[in-house]
């Protein structure tokens, strides 16, 4: 089976956490790069969303092999870097068969989650194979059917992928994720989280 495209949404502004999540210090990398680290061992293509500090994070990009669009409407809701995403890959790949849609904010997912979402695909089936956790919350990452595109490029702007979710739910399969799907949001978080991997706490992305 061809590959499928991975969209890693990293456009946001980060309001609660107060500074750019996507440059936080994770490990000896920064959050984002962690991420992308991680999905390029899938051997999909990687195709990271920008907006808000796009000219600060371009360059930690430009030494991968990973493509990235900067989405200049992030401000207006995650559906615009959906839209934006999807549209690229629709493009880039146009033979593609789906995608799958990670968030720079899941640093604790595994790469084996992200193979158990890929494996778990059939395309031409209308499927959609999310992540479920612990708390009972089904989500992204998420993997779409191709069928899905147009009606992800048709997105408002605040809307996730949640609409289509709910709508198609007699097609969703779940892939559990457990508590490891806990978005990092806040400063708290993040401490919660850097303890979790054995990092001293930190408040800052230097």
């Amino acid at each position: 089976m061809d590959k499928i495209p991975i969209i890693l949404l990293a456009a946001g502004g980060s309001s609660r956490m107060g500074e750019p999540k996507q440059l936080l210090k994770w490990g000896n990398q920064t959050l984002l790069e962690h991420q992308v680290a991680v999905l390029q061992k899938t051997g999909s293509p990687v195709l990271v969303v920008l907006g808000a500090v796009a000219e600060k994070i371009i360059p930690l990009l430009q030494n991968d092999d990973v493509a990235f669009i900067v989405n200049n409407n992030w401000e207006m809701g995650m559906g615009t870097s959906i839209v934006a995403g999807v549209r690229k890959v629709s493009d880039q790949f146009p033979d593609a068969r789906g995608v799958l849609m990670a968030l720079v904010d899941q640093p604790l997912l595994p790469l084996s989650h992200y193979k158990k979402l890929l494996e778990a695909f059939q395309p031409d089936k209308q499927q959609i194979i999310a992540s479920h956790s612990e708390n009972g919350w089904t989500g992204v990452p998420a993997l779409f059917d191709r069928c899905y595109f147009k009606e992800l490029i048709q997105l408002r702007k605040e809307e996730g992928a949640k609409k289509l979710l709910k709508k198609y739910a007699s097609k969703v399969r779940r892939v559990d994720g457990g508590e490891l799907l806990a978005d990092l949001d806040t400063p708290e978080s993040y401490q919660i989280m850097l303890r979790l991997i054995g990092e001293k706490p930190s408040n800052s992305a230097e």
